[in-house]
């Protein structure tokens, strides 16, 4: 039995070790290799540094920050899109001159309530034959903003038109636009709906 221990090297192992080395740069060349006497150098100073005049932390700060909310406002959205509605129609719609002829409330409700009451609501209002509804969502509550990522007052108000545009309710609305005041203003929306086949 072999004692326990390291084995060595074979001369072919040797040699190939050898040839390695002949080829290697060496990681740390300051530092003495095994069987060399240390090389000893003298340290250079530090060159002295100028010292820092005292400052407090923003100080030199300027109020230039950028409010987090740089999109467009959703009646801004609103507004910009292209009227698919019968013009005088829609100049009536957005003096407060129509009446709706349906509404709805979704005041109080989670994202995961109000998206299926919308939906039924809309389809039904479409298989009567209405042309005109009103979503109520609100304004919102304002929430104090503590991070980095903006978070948008009234949810549902933001998501309504987005849900107005998708499918199912994409294919039987016409028209959403914000309502006048005195059917609610910036928190309700006018749905002009197509016609019924």
């Amino acid at each position: 039995m072999r004692p326990k221990g390291p084995r060595g090297l074979t001369p072919e192992e040797q040699a190939l070790w050898n040839k390695v080395k002949q080829r290697a740069n060496p990681m740390h060349p300051d530092q003495p290799r095994p069987g060399q006497a240390p090389v000893f150098r003298a340290r250079t100073p530090a060159p002295d540094a100028t010292p820092i005049p005292a400052f407090r932390i923003g100080e030199n700060h300027t109020a230039t920050a950028l409010p987090h909310n740089l999109g467009p406002t959703i009646s801004d959205r609103l507004a910009r899109q292209p009227v698919q509605m019968d013009r005088k129609n829609y100049t009536k719609l957005k003096r407060g001159k129509l009446q709706p002829e349906a509404r709805i409330d979704l005041h109080g409700m989670t994202v995961a309530q109000a998206h299926p009451v919308l939906n039924r609501f809309i389809l039904d209002a479409y298989a009567k034959g209405r042309r005109l509804v009103l979503v109520i969502t609100g304004k919102g509550k304002d929430k104090e903003d503590r991070g980095p990522i903006p978070v948008r007052r009234g949810v549902l108000k933001h998501q309504v038109p987005e849900w107005l545009t998708i499918p199912p309710l994409g294919q039987v609305v016409l028209q959403v636009s914000q309502a006048h005041l005195k059917h609610g203003g910036s928190g309700a929306y006018y749905v002009y709906l197509r016609r019924a086949r």
